[in-house]
């Protein structure tokens, strides 16, 4: 009951929150420099008056912006978000194409991430101080400070380029065709119509940007879970447990590793709803044909509708996220209530 209770109240304040992100995000695209036509018109209709009017009407910018705001808001209560100046296609639509790709490479990513920032942190925290302790450490602080779209051009250069391992960008070669739409996520799809070749073609595309995109995260996680875990073996239960003789892996992995974990999470989730909104540049170089690249876009053609739209679902995504965080923090701690 008193999970329902909380999932509710966190339900309630998401709306509130909705509200005050869609009020910035309008407020925000009004006050971009530039007109939109500018962007949309040729030259020599740009000096016709009438073409820019009718321009104007046509998307509903020749309103005063109070109006403008409550047209919007209406629309999005009765869930339109509008139509893209770019794409002249409802904005839903867009996003139902593009935000598959990106949810693909970002699960990739914090896979990639979580395995690796776990694996890398327990290992770091068993030996303390030592050569594999100051690898990780290192390794850990590069994927946290080297800038994503300089690691994405190293990576299609050398892998690409020079080696020839990684296929090159997009979600599939130009000669191969997609699987037929299920869940809309390659990799999957192909599984389930027992399509192999596709399936491998699919995962080999994703993993190079996944690397890319993972590589902040999993530096995040080490560091994160090699300072739990190192302040939760200092205590007293687990000096006990190795005084009755357990052995070192079975101190951390049965007693440490549970109670460091909830820390972990939260990078995890934080990380995850990160990876949705920070693929611009990784989805650009790489050509992946998601909400990333999708923004950038929109972004450079002044298409406020598709703008608002992107932000919109960056921003509720990230809200969902940290609830089912704060769900898992009583699964993993019984001890943890809530009211």
């Amino acid at each position: 009951m008193g999970l329902l209770k909380y999932i509710s109240r966190r339900f309630f304040f998401l709306l509130i929150l909705v509200f005050g992100i869609t009020t910035m995000v309008f407020l925000l695209t009004q006050l971009v420099p530039g007109e939109p036509e500018l962007a949309y018109l040729s030259q020599r209709n740009l000096s016709d008056e009438e073409v820019v009017a009718a321009f104007r009407a046509k998307w509903g910018l020749d309103r005063p912006l109070y109006i403008q705001y409550l047209t919007y808001i209406e629309n999005l209560v009765h869930g339109d978000l509008g139509t893209s100046f770019r794409t002249n296609r409802p904005v839903l639509v867009d996003l139902k194409q593009y935000l598959p790709a990106t949810i693909e490479l970002a699960l990739v990513a914090i896979i990639i991430a979580a395995v690796f920032g776990i694996l890398f942190g327990v290992l770091s925290a068993t030996w303390p101080n030592s050569f594999i302790d100051h690898l990780l450490r290192t390794i850990s602080v590069t994927g946290v400070s080297i800038p994503s779209f300089w690691f994405a051009l190293l990576v299609l250069y050398v892998f690409y380029f020079q080696l020839g391992w990684s296929p090159g960008p997009g979600r599939l070669g130009a000669w191969s065709t997609p699987p037929d739409p299920i869940t809309h996520f390659y990799i999957i799809d192909a599984l389930i119509q027992k399509k192999w070749a596709i399936a491998g073609e699919s995962f080999r595309h994703v993993l190079w940007p996944a690397l890319v995109l993972g590589a902040f995260t999993m530096g995040l996680i080490t560091r994160t879970n090699r300072s739990s875990l190192l302040e939760t073996m200092s205590m007293d239960y687990i000096r006990t447990a190795r005084a009755k003789g357990l052995g070192e892996v079975a101190v951390v992995t049965r007693h440490a590793f549970g109670n460091a974990f909830i820390p972990v999470i939260t990078v995890i989730g934080l990380g995850f709803g990160n990876l949705l909104g920070g693929a611009v540049l990784v989805e650009t170089i790489f050509s992946w044909p998601g909400i990333g690249m999708y923004a950038y876009r929109s972004a450079v053609s002044l298409d406020f509708p598709a703008i608002s739209g992107v932000a919109l679902v960056i921003a509720v995504n990230y809200v969902i996220i940290n609830l089912v965080v704060d769900i898992l923090y009583g699964v993993i701690d019984p001890r943890i209530r809530y009211q």
